[in-house]
């Protein structure tokens, strides 16, 4: 049996505040520290709230004049691609609050324990301590994504690759969070059904590699839609109780008693990889459909007591458990070995078979409409037997039997697809109809009308035309 999905995943929770196009080399900050006492000297807009982040190209002419310094060639980057909350105009216009004043470029950019100018897009340990939170910026609380983060539905700007390339904390590499990282998502904000942290880096999409059940969760209706979020990859591997050797014998009872649990993963066709010969026991089973993942899927597999020599041993098990054959197989599999060809092959009946077959097509021992056509197959060797019926009370294939119409009410009921082989319904309305004929009653007792008038109205017609008796 294929196995099933468990998330492992690269999520993430932040892109660098600073993260641009790969254009050229980053302005050499810590080369330039002895000629610039300030951020501002260059990075005059920012530091009002309003324009470019960064400085106008000339400025770098007053000194790479060709004389003083050599010439260079540089342009600011392309806009940011980012999910961070942030916005310099904000902290332009901050005013001093409970004795703290407001953050300075260097509370932001300066790596630690360096020099001047030795700066970093941002420095998030910065950032999270004035915000109270004391921990590594990965491992920091759910509760605090949203402080710093939009969405992801919500950075536009942000590529695929973008998406592709968030790390993941360290909660998402624990060995049990497959299993706990639905918790994990519903325990948001009072009021939200779904966690802030995840909708930091994930979207409905994602969700959908793997939840079959994903309409039956609340969780992931309530994540945004974002086609970008399945970028980030899923690594496919087991729950532990797959692993088991007795798994696939004991799969079955686990799947009755608690079907909610198997269609996180598993749709009906995945059932039905192997289960072809007994759909129903995947009837609980959501069908893969839209707003549904795809699920697993399955490889058949043969189990491991098909060995080399199976196919030639088969027979007794098939005739005593022929139950257990038929959670995988259907008899159509068994006519491929069996009955290759109409008249070809060892044949799937039993040497002297044709001398009692009447009486196991009427005890209904096998189906034999699944191989024969009882209109032609049969009426035809009958036919050249002169086992025919001239009408619908001469004399014929019941000859055996003087008084065979006085039971065949019986016979019919129990075997309709037997009188079909050579009767046509019209040779029933001879005596049966209530619109003319011989109006015999063909409802045998306990008939119930009104029950067969509900549940097939058009078989009521045949006989009674529009006039249709009521209880």
């Amino acid at each position: 049996m294929s196995r099933p999905l468990v998330i492992a995943v690269g999520a993430a929770l932040v892109l660098g505040a600073g993260q641009t196009v790969a254009q050229q080399p980053r302005f050499d900050h810590e080369r330039h520290h002895l000629l610039f006492p300030t951020c501002t000297s260059c990075h005059v807009e920012p530091a009002t709230g309003a324009g470019s982040l960064y400085p106008d190209p000339a400025m770098c002419a007053s000194c790479h004049d060709g004389t003083i310094q050599p010439r260079v060639s540089w342009e600011p980057p392309g806009p940011r691609r980012t999910n961070l909350r942030f916005d310099h105009a904000l902290a332009a216009h901050m005013a001093p609050k409970n004795g703290v004043e407001p953050p300075r470029c260097v509370d932001c950019h300066e790596r630690d324990g360096t020099t001047w100018m030795a700066v970093e897009r941002v420095n998030f340990k910065n950032c999270l301590g004035c915000h109270g939170v004391k921990t590594e910026h990965l491992a920091a609380p759910d509760s605090a994504c949203s402080v710093c983060h939009f969405p992801l539905a919500q950075a536009k700007d942000l590529t695929r690759e973008d998406v592709a390339a968030f790390p993941a904390p360290p909660s998402h590499h624990e060995h049990d969070w497959a299993s706990l990282h639905g918790r994990a998502a519903r325990s948001g904000e009072a009021g939200a059904q779904v966690a802030a942290s995840c909708a930091t880096c994930h979207a409905r999409e994602f969700c959908l590699t793997c939840h079959v059940d994903a309409p039956e969760r609340p969780a992931i209706q309530a994540m945004p839609a974002d086609p970008r979020s399945t970028a980030i990859s899923v690594r496919i591997s087991a729950p532990a109780s797959h692993q088991d050797a007795t798994f696939l014998t004991r799969h079955g009872a686990a799947a009755r008693r608690a079907p909610a649990q198997c269609s996180t993963c598993h749709a009906r066709e995945s059932c039905l990889t192997c289960h072809a010969g007994t759909p129903r026991v995947a009837a609980r089973i959501p069908a893969r459909g839209p707003g549904r993942g795809v699920g697993v899927v399955l490889e058949r597999r043969p189990p491991a007591f098909h060995g080399a020599s199976f196919a030639d041993d088969h027979r007794a098990m098939a005739l005593s458990e022929p139950a257990t054959c038929g959670g995988c197989h259907v008899r159509a599999d068994c006519l491929d070995c069996h009955r290759p060809g109409a008249g070809a092959g060892t044949g799937y009946h039993p040497a002297g078979f044709l001398a009692r077959h009447p009486a196991a097509a009427y005890a209904r021992e096998t189906s034999c409409s699944e191989c024969h056509n009882t209109a032609g197959f049969c009426a035809d060797c009958h036919k050249a037997a002169g086992l025919v019926s001239t009408g619908p009370l001469r004399p014929g294939y019941h000859d055996a039997n003087g008084a065979f119409i006085v039971g065949h009410g019986q016979a019919a009921r129990q075997s309709l697809e037997t009188c079909v082989s050579c009767h046509a319904e019209r040779d029933c309305l001879t005596c049966h109809s209530a619109l003319g004929g011989r109006r015999f009653d063909p409802h045998g007792p306990g008939f119930d009308a009104a029950q067969l008038l509900r549940k097939n109205p058009q078989m009521c017609t045949v006989c009674h035309g529009t006039a249709i008796p009521t209880p």
